[in-house]
């Protein structure tokens, strides 16, 4: 799918229809050309229309710089990271795809993104703030920024309740806090990851040439990402040292049940020694033909159980 948003004075025209779009003569007017799930005929017509080459997905997805942002002439590639299923453990960074050529703005995505559909209300709503497609891209990646702070701010509630969780309501269900704090590592690495990556891309687009930054955005964006990449320092080492006390928890859990089979060990280790000496079948055992040995030897058996017990229980243990 493919839309066209067309700046016609203050006005702003959506064209939905790819077929208008091809018959489209004049395309100077065009500042935004939103890509969604794009076909192969849809790609191969925009790239004739505005003599452009896409990157393919696996292009986009590439690590290294040099293909996360690219420049040339009077174009700029650039590759950013937008986090999907941020609220679920199956939260992954989706790449969006950019090119900035002169006033216009071409962006292309597989996933139906919210930052998106945020910007095209605002841009509906207010077209004359955006002149071009460099204030469109800035918008987009703001929209992005603010909806990443949004998910560490959750991220940072759900780690202060899981704490509370661990000091207060702690009930043996180990594995389900293990797996909630590793889930939690995992979301905070892919947000860090997806901020490092638009820091990386918008210090590099700083330093270009081609558009005039009027207004700071870009300074004022990097700023905004770097406080939020210490932020997800600090959630990484909240993290490392819920870990610890959990597992500090655990451990005071474990002993208190060793100590209970250890006091428990105790207290019946003397009655069966002696129910195990009395227990022998030899002629020479003192007690073997005395009239009261049997009450002799239970005497015995309550008497080494009790001691131990008092003597704990003077001591604090139990």
């Amino acid at each position: 799918m493919v839309n066209a948003f067309i700046k016609k004075g203050i006005k702003l025209e959506v064209i939905e229809n790819f077929s208008i779009l091809e018959k489209e003569n004049d395309t100077t007017n065009i500042i935004w050309i939103d890509m969604i799930s794009p076909s192969i005929e849809e790609i191969k017509t925009v790239e004739s229309i505005f003599n452009i080459k896409f990157p393919t997905k696996q292009e986009s997805e590439e690590i290294e710089l040099s293909s996360r942002y690219w420049e040339e002439d009077n174009r700029i590639e650039i590759n950013s990271y937008f986090l999907i299923n941020a609220d679920s453990a199956a939260a992954f960074n989706e790449t969006v795809s950019f090119i900035l050529q002169d006033d216009l703005l071409i962006s292309i995505r597989y996933k139906n993104l919210e930052s998106f559909n945020t910007f095209i209300r605002k841009l509906l709503n207010s077209p004359k703030e955006f002149k071009n497609g460099y204030s469109v891209f800035c918008e987009i990646i703001d929209i992005r920024i603010d909806a990443d702070a949004d998910i560490i701010e959750n991220l940072s509630k759900e780690i202060a309740k899981i704490r509370k969780h661990v000091f207060t309501d702690y009930a043996n269900d180990d594995e389900e806090i293990l797996e909630r704090i590793s889930s939690f590592e995992d979301l905070n690495m892919k947000i860090r990851e997806n901020l490092t990556d638009k820091q990386r891309i918008l210090t590099t687009l700083l330093k270009s040439n081609k558009y005039s930054d009027d207004k700071n955005i870009i300074p004022i964006m990097i700023k905004d990402i770097k406080s939020l990449i210490e932020y997800t320092n600090f959630n990484f080492e909240r993290l490392d040292y819920l870990q610890n006390i959990f597992i500090g928890v655990l451990n005071i859990e474990q002993n208190k049940v060793i100590k209970i089979f250890t006091i428990v060990n105790v207290i019946f280790l003397p009655p069966t020694l002696i129910a195990s000496i009395y227990g022998m079948n030899f002629d020479i055992l003192p007690e073997l033909h005395w009239e009261y040995g049997y009450l002799f030897s239970i005497a015995l058996m309550v008497l080494s159980s009790v001691t131990p017990i008092l003597i704990f229980k003077k001591k604090g243990w139990i």
